[in-house]
């Protein structure tokens, strides 16, 4: 990505100067020979300079935690686990803003409760800051860690994560409630698509909220899978 970055900027700058070379007040004979718009050509060549420019800040941006991502997930989840789900979970909690707040009163890129993240740290005492990037990170995934066993029994691995992430957002009773009230419609409630149908009559759930919570989170890994 940085190379297509550098190569599209390089252009940019290319174009942008053989424009400003032309004659501004290229009007006699000659004219006709030269390209016409040559302002606007210019402004185009500076644009897309600059969009260049914030595409690779953009990407310094969301790359940054990478390595406490990776470092996290392969300590809780083991290395052959996909650490791009945990950096699309935190992308949906809060873009990766370790300054993040929601109205609720969770805090940082996994938008943990303040309760959340002491009843960890009681037990990990290397965590000593919900609001260290580092930390939050560590113990948001140490959180899916626990929800991901919780599910170990019922769910197969490959819905597992769905679960574990809607656990996240809304809470383990809540996605047990959810479970057996799918199986109570004699739904194959060991499978997401089932949850999704019987979630508008499960109660004191904000549904919408959560399933559009987990399609985030794996449209963020989609896109970040396709760029490998």
């Amino acid at each position: 990505m940085s190379r297509r970055l550098t190569m599209v900027a390089a252009a940019a700058v290319a174009l942008a100067a053989g424009a400003l070379a032309a004659p501004a007040g290229a009007q006699g004979a000659g004219a006709d020979s030269a390209p016409r718009g040559t302002g606007g050509a210019a402004r185009r060549a500076i644009r897309a300079l600059n969009q260049a420019t914030e595409a690779r800040e953009r990407a310094k941006v969301t790359d940054r935690y990478d390595p406490t991502f990776r470092k996290y997930s392969k300590r809780y989840f083991g290395p052959a686990f996909d650490w791009r789900l945990f950096k699309a979970q935190g992308m949906a909690e809060s873009d990766l803003r370790p300054d993040a707040r929601s109205w609720v009163g969770a805090r940082g890129i996994m938008q943990l409760m303040p309760s959340t993240f002491q009843a960890i740290s009681s037990r990990r005492s290397e965590l000593k800051s919900i609001d260290d990037p580092e930390f939050n990170i560590a113990a948001g995934i140490m959180h899916d860690r626990y929800l991901w066993r919780l599910w170990e029994k019922e769910v197969d691995e490959k819905e597992r994560a769905r679960f574990m992430f809607a656990s996240y957002n809304a809470g383990e009773g809540t996605i047990q409630r959810a479970h057996n009230a799918a199986r109570d419609a004699r739904l194959d409630h060991d499978r997401w698509t089932s949850i999704e149908q019987v979630a508008p009559n499960v109660q004191r759930w904000r549904y919408r909220e959560t399933l559009g919570y987990v399609r985030r989170i794996e449209s963020n890994w989609e896109r970040m899978s396709a760029g490998r």
